[in-house]
């Protein structure tokens, strides 16, 4: 696996090696009461191919191997010198480089025209609940961070994770209420009939 092509599970894995060698368990369990499912799609079958791959390409290393009680032999694993150039460089570019990212929000506003008023202003206020939801869930997180005096330096990403969902409610709301009020109008004065065959056949039963 070449630096560049370095993912971010990976480098979530390199991360915590950082601090100390350790096994995937123990690696899994940090990443979940760090929350870094928050930037990375963790799964354990997912860990366990990055270790394995990171391992291959000689990024990481056996050092140590522990048995407690009746449990699975488990390997422990520290960073290499070259895991740790590998780590430098592609977590250099993930900081400075500006990536193309496409959120799956705005192919749904795109097309909010065609799928019509109706539609558009239920589906609005279906989101705006979530978000108000993660809203608060990321408040409590964040002030249990402040609380257990954890140095903001380690949560970074997890201030930005709830900035931008603090950003995306406020943004919502107010599009939601320019729909409302015909600030913002839809160009055609008919609505677009679109539907969806159960909703077509669950007006010929009705």
């Amino acid at each position: 696996m070449a630096a560049a092509k370095l993912t971010t599970l990976g480098i979530a894995v390199l991360e915590l090696l950082h601090e100390r060698p350790m096994h995937p368990y123990e690696m899994a369990q940090l990443m979940r009461e760090r929350h870094v499912d928050n930037r990375v799609k963790v799964k354990a079958g997912s860990l366990y191919h990055t270790v394995e791959r990171l391992l291959g390409n000689g990024f990481i290393e056996v050092v140590d191997t522990q048995r407690d009680g009746r449990r699975p032999e488990r390997t422990v694993y520290g960073m290499t010198g070259a895991g740790r150039d590998a780590f430098v460089e592609r977590s250099t570019h993930l900081l400075g480089d500006v990536a193309e990212e496409y959120p799956e929000f705005l192919s749904g506003l795109a097309v909010i025209h065609e799928l019509g008023r109706e539609r558009s202003l239920r589906e609005l206020e279906r989101r705006i609940t979530q978000l108000r939801a993660r809203v608060a869930a990321d408040r409590t997180v964040t002030q249990r961070l402040h609380d257990d005096s954890t140095p903001e330096i380690y949560w970074l990403d997890w201030r930005f994770t709830a900035a931008r969902r603090a950003f995306e409610l406020e943004w919502a709301e107010r599009l939601l209420d320019e729909l409302k009020t015909e600030k913002l109008p839809f160009v055609c004065e008919h609505e677009p009939k679109l539907v969806t065959e159960k909703e077509n056949d669950e007006r010929k039963t009705s």
